[in-house]
């Protein structure tokens, strides 16, 4: 997993979202730039599809309620069958390598959310990796926020 470098985040508020309003609808999309190793962190009620990749190599993500709880989830696509298995396992492989440092810019990005309300430290990360192979279309808790290092 690479390092991550506050200086190399950029956050960006779209559709009226602010640094701590609202938490629901709250979406982030996540990219990042293979020449520079730039993270670009996009805050709205929708996700910002304008800004992905035909890789789709983006990690998508919002607040969820279940009754009183709240839990962060994440959904990171490996294919829809367009690959050959050696290629979505390659896919399955980085996203799962990388994701530490996604959470961590997502953390570190709406630092100010966390700060207005610091329950949701505590709240689970369900991670969602979208496949046609069902050895790698599967949901998994990544533990919460509580704890990663910035």
């Amino acid at each position: 997993m690479s390092n991550f470098n506050p200086e190399k985040l950029f956050v960006e508020y779209a559709d009226g979202v602010t640094a701590t309003e609202p938490i629901f609808p709250r979406r982030y999309t996540l990219t990042h730039s293979d020449l520079t190793g730039d993270l670009f962190l996009t805050i709205g009620t929708h996700y910002a599809w304008d800004k992905i990749n035909p890789l789709r190599d983006e990690v998508l993500s919002e607040w969820k309620a279940n009754g009183s709880s709240l839990y962060y989830c994440v959904y990171v696509y490996i294919d829809q069958g367009q690959y050959n298995q050696s290629v979505s396992a390659k896919r399955n492989e980085i996203f799962r390598r990388e994701l530490p440092l996604a959470l961590t810019a997502i953390r570190y990005g709406d630092r100010f959310l966390f700060d207005a309300y610091p329950n949701l430290d505590q709240a689970p990360i369900i991670i969602n990796f979208i496949s046609a192979y069902p050895q790698f279309a599967r949901q998994e808790s990544w533990g919460n926020f509580y704890g990663i290092s910035i």
